[in-house]
């Protein structure tokens, strides 16, 4: 597998596979083209990651630029994903694969 992460639409049980596909592909598109790629969502993802659970005292300046772009990104990709779908409880779960999880 080749891909950085694993993208899935979670919450909305009732919903054709073709349309839960094309949600999860709004939201990848969308949120790659924020944040510059998939590298780039691998990166913020992770300093996000770090980022919630350390204290602010430990985290380098590198990491804290990256961590403060993802919650803005997820929320642009997320409705974008939600967009034909209508928000209701539906959310995305983003899992980076085990090659590209934080250390």
């Amino acid at each position: 597998m080749d891909e950085p992460y694993v993208v899935a639409l979670q919450g909305i049980d009732e919903m054709p596979s073709g349309e839960r596909f094309a949600a999860e592909v709004r939201f990848v598109k969308e949120l790659e083209k924020s944040l510059g790629g998939p590298n780039a969502v691998v990166a913020v993802y992770s300093a996000w990651l770090e980022a919630s659970t350390c204290d602010a005292v430990e985290l380098t300046t590198e990491t804290s630029s990256l961590a403060v772009k993802w919650p803005k990104a997820f929320g642009v990709a997320q409705r974008a994903g939600l967009k034909a779908v209508g928000e209701g409880d539906g959310h995305f779960e983003l899992r980076l694969q085990r090659q590209h999880a934080v250390q």
